[in-house]
């Protein structure tokens, strides 16, 4: 399935079913009620609209329904990370990477994993700055 758009609120309640599912609208705002002090109407509401979007399935159980994500979290991922990246950056990853150096954002392991990245790339082993 092509990424579908999906708000915040939505991604909170997709984060839930990613982690676990098939899960009961109960389940779910069990999980949610918590942490943002939604009522069941707020994700009962967010719940449809994952399904009219394709986001999620609903499986008949007994009295209740069962929701599972259609959408994978690897391809939302990647349309949310191209979205920014075309946003902000002109579709290109090296401004990105320099609007967090340049905040002092990358720690130590960030670096030595981006080094790691760019040799994969590359076809050469990581330089580890012996």
């Amino acid at each position: 399935m092509e990424a579908t758009p999906i708000s915040e609120a939505e991604a909170m309640v997709m984060e839930v079913l990613w982690r676990a599912s098939p899960r009961s609208a109960e389940e779910v705002i069990a999980a949610l009620a918590d942490a943002n002090g939604w009522a069941e109407a707020t994700v009962k509401t967010l719940l449809n609209r994952l399904l009219n979007k394709g986001a999620i399935e609903a499986e008949k159980d007994g009295r209740r329904y069962l929701y599972s994500p259609v959408l994978r979290r690897d391809a939302w991922v990647q349309q949310q990370s191209e979205g920014l990246l075309a946003r902000l950056f002109g579709g290109r990853v090296a401004p990105l990477v320099a609007h967090f150096s340049e905040r002092g954002q990358l720690s130590a392991a960030d670096v030595a994993e981006l080094k790691r990245l760019v040799a994969e790339l590359d076809g050469k082993e990581p330089d580890d700055g012996r």
